[in-house]
């Protein structure tokens, strides 16, 4: 195996990461979780300026984790919403990884054991 090439991985999954590597993106990820919400409400919430929060929000929507809509009534405000199968990406990619972990530590697991069974018995003295 070339030593330049990345192991690969789910579509999209590094960017997901990347989005949720700083703690108020995933602190403003828990909020939206509770329902959706203004992009000034979600900056009072975290106490952040409006332009932070603005910069959050474009990470965010660039790994398609959030989705924004306008309502009707005002074209100048934004409502933010969790997009669920960004979510369901990140569960499947964790899922796979831990089945992965699983697998291995029970092959361990059986190799320990084989190894015991093939130990030749110690005698005990007193």
């Amino acid at each position: 195996m070339n030593a330049s090439r990345k192991p690969r991985s789910q579509p999209g999954i590094d960017e997901l990461f990347a989005a949720l590597s700083d703690p108020s993106r995933r602190r403003a990820v828990e909020l939206l979780g509770q329902r959706p919400r203004r992009a000034g409400e979600l900056a009072e919430l975290l106490g952040l300026p409006a332009p932070a929060m603005s910069r959050h929000l474009k990470e965010l929507k660039s790994a398609g984790l959030v989705a924004e809509t306008h309502p009707a009534f005002d074209a100048r405000v934004r409502i933010y919403a969790l997009n669920s199968q960004r979510l369901a990406d990140i569960k499947t990619w964790l899922a796979r990884a831990e089945q992965g972990w699983s697998e291995q530590l029970s092959s361990f697991a059986a190799h320990v054991a084989d190894q015991q069974r093939k130990k030749p018995g110690r005698r005990r003295t007193t």
